[in-house]
């Protein structure tokens, strides 16, 4: 068993964070922080979903040096540019960290900086963390204790994308990512643009050519296919609470066949096949033949569904992922990355199906 806490505790991340660990069977929350205005609060006053469940009322950060004396692993949920200030303080007094944030997610302080607009001031640390996507990093995240958790969006364009990536198949060049996110992927601030009238009844493209996500995406694609990869990315917010659906469209390259030595389209069920071969044994990534994703499917629960489409008559792949954007893109994919660097059992407090209709 062992003890954590959570940075963030007030966010939606935060709160998910809290629900899965409750029913994990190696985890005990034992601290919570919050923003200034919720100190001394109950956590369930916060989120009345939470009542009878626990009892832990939110702290600051100005509990931070004392609490790190009882945790074991501290989870972040923060916006960027607020970890890099405790990060190190966490890692240097011997504790475990999955920081749910975009600070630690980039190896290159230039790349971080072009995206959000900041010098990181911790570069031996941004050095040290592992990107925790464990379809693709298992390896590393075992052997490390400090996870950098991808993003939302990232986590859905990069499962979808990675076997085409990996093997080549695809024109690099033609890549478009076409996302579409539920208002929780904005944060419980109240905004504009999360205001019920305003996104009712409504789809709206944002941050069309310069989402910080692009960045991520591109990062991760290029070291995974040893090219220097651009992608369109655009993200639209769409009237529903959680849920990612990316659908992804890229040229595909001719193949030669061994038979001949002919050129011939890849054709479905290979591509299928190939999908299959390169999830195969992944816990949480299915793969679809007959029907394509929806967010219902995995609403509240730790799986990346996928299916892959061919129009023959422009030679395009149609790659479409779906998750649950509080779930697999952040609080469920930190608990998976806290049991690989922890060696519990990787699926440990995420086997739920999803609540469904």
């Amino acid at each position: 068993m062992i003890k954590v806490g959570i940075i963030g505790a007030g966010g939606y991340a935060g709160q998910t964070l809290i629900s899965i660990l409750l029913r994990h069977p190696e985890a005990e929350i034992v601290w919570l922080m919050s923003e200034e205005a919720h100190k001394g609060k109950k956590i369930a006053d916060l989120y009345p979903h939470l009542s009878g469940e626990i009892g832990l009322s939110c702290q600051t950060l100005d509990d931070l040096d004392k609490v790190l004396k009882k945790v074991d692993l501290v989870f972040l949920a923060l916006p960027h540019g607020i970890a890099i200030n405790h990060v190190p303080k966490i890692i240097d007094a011997g504790k475990k960290v999955v920081d749910l944030g975009a600070d630690y997610r980039f190896s290159d302080n230039a790349v971080f900086k072009k995206w959000y607009g900041i010098e990181h001031s911790t570069d031996k640390y941004l050095k040290q963390a592992v990107f925790g996507l464990p379809e693709l990093y298992r390896s590393e995240i075992k052997k490390t204790n400090f996870v950098a958790n991808p993003g939302c969006y990232p986590t859905a364009s990069i499962l979808g994308l990675a076997p085409l990536v990996k093997n080549k198949l695809i024109d690099f060049d033609s890549i478009i990512v076409d996302a579409k996110s539920g208002v929780t992927g904005a944060g419980r601030g109240i905004s504009l643009k999360t205001h019920y009238c305003e996104r009712n009844e409504g789809i709206e493209a944002y941050a069309v050519t310069n989402h910080r996500h692009m960045g991520e995406i591109e990062y991760q694609i290029s070291k995974i296919s040893g090219n220097q990869i651009n992608v369109t990315f655009v993200p639209h917010l769409t009237p529903m609470n959680r849920g990612i659906l990316a659908t992804i469209y890229a040229k595909l390259k001719m193949p030669a066949r061994p038979a001949g030595g002919q050129n011939a389209k890849l054709k479905i069920n290979e591509l299928n096949q190939l999908y299959k071969e390169f999830y195969k044994g992944e816990p949480f990534v299915r793969i679809f033949e007959d029907k394509v994703p929806n967010t219902k499917y995995v609403s509240g629960t730790n799986y990346c569904d996928i299916a892959i489409q061919v129009n023959e008559a422009t030679g395009k792949a149609i790659v479409l992922s779906a998750i649950d954007n509080l779930v697999k893109g952040a609080a469920g994919q930190a608990v998976q990355n806290m049991n690989l660097i922890c060696g519990f059992e990787e699926t440990a407090g995420l086997k739920e199906m999803a609540l469904y209709p």
